[in-house]
């Protein structure tokens, strides 16, 4: 499947497609190269006659056909970028006889924002043949702190592990959302600077010392005083942490330490591989595994399976999303 800087390239040598179909679960990837496309194809002059922006929920696909159809004005080519295309998932196969033989002074751009089409189908098959069909995927939450890393690097600035992580934690794996939020904090800070947990916290508001992923770094080293502070400071501000979201985040770490006892090379970088951590957490993995055997870690996925039915309702219908989150750590760390 083509990539982003593929297309981008492309269209900076010239190697302009009739149509760029771009589909899939992550927006973010969709928005961006509809924007490029938007601002790059065209003179600001020849915007006016020869760009538009069409919306799914408002046209239908045979319009979006007569539209293509036209003939540029004093312009060499027209773009039509069709936003919220998934809008129109009954039809969208109707596109087939166009693209079998697209206007080639048009650029059409469908943004299928959250779908993707059947690549068994015709539609797709042509489309990958007359232009380009691009997948937008989400990446997997151990992803975006890389992302994050690699996003920040290309602005040349550069961020703490532990800093990334709290913005994964926060935001989870939006990256519309983790851009937005970079961007505010690049308007403040110079070009070159470095991102950690303080100025995370100071200027997004999230705590560096009570949050999931310190919870369960203390959880993982048996600080228990701690971590009690963590679950109490939780327990007050419900609507920023919610208990179902720190039951994820422990299952998801005590998962990885099941896995980490189960492997043979216990060399950090062998960690860091197998786990898909960054290597900065491998020392949180060394510790938590000396404190939770693997029989202990088994038991403990089972008591958060018992929390999450707990936190739905089930068997706990006095207890609190405090009083259940109180209950679990003391069964774990104990």
């Amino acid at each position: 499947m083509v990539t982003v800087t593929q297309i981008v390239s492309d269209i900076k040598q010239g190697n302009i497609k009739p149509i760029y179909f771009l589909m899939g679960e992550e927006p973010y990837y969709i928005d961006k190269i509809s924007e490029f496309i938007e601002d790059a194809i065209l003179t600001e002059e020849e915007k006016g006659f020869n760009q538009m922006v069409l919306y799914g929920r408002d046209i239908s696909v045979e319009e979006i056909i007569s539209n293509a159809k036209r003939y540029p004005m004093m312009a060499e080519k027209q773009v039509i970028i069709v936003k919220e295309a998934q809008e129109l998932v009954r039809t969208i196969e109707n596109l087939v006889p166009y693209v079998e033989n697209p206007q080639p002074t048009t650029v059409l751009v469908i943004c299928y924002k959250y779908k993707t089409l059947d690549k068994r189908k015709k539609l797709a098959k042509l489309v990958a043949k007359e232009g380009e069909l691009f997948e937008s995927k989400k990446l997997y939450e151990n992803q975006v702190a890389d992302w994050i890393r690699r996003f920040l690097a290309g602005k040349k600035y550069e961020i703490d592990p532990k800093a990334a992580q709290m913005l994964v934690e926060y935001l989870g794996n939006d990256l519309s959302k983790v851009s937005n939020e970079l961007s505010k904090l690049m308007i403040v800070l110079p070009e070159g600077s470095k991102i950690t947990p303080k100025i995370i916290e100071e200027n997004i508001g999230i705590s560096k010392d009570f949050n999931n992923f310190e919870l369960r770094k203390k959880v993982g080293e048996k600080n228990i005083l701690k971590a009690n502070q963590i679950i109490t400071y939780f327990a007050q501000n419900q609507k920023s942490h919610p208990l179902i979201m720190t039951i994820s985040l422990l299952n998801s770490f005590f998962t990885q330490l099941l896995q980490y006892h189960g492997l043979k090379d216990k060399s950090r970088a062998s960690v860091a591989r197998a786990l898909k951590v960054n290597p900065y957490f491998v020392e949180d993995y060394l510790i938590a595994g000396k404190n939770y055997p693997m029989r202990k870690v088994s038991q403990v996925i089972s008591l958060l399976r018992d929390a999450d039915l707990k936190s739905k309702g089930v068997g706990a219908s006095n207890l609190s999303e405090g009083d259940i989150l109180k209950e679990l750590l003391f069964k774990i760390m104990h």
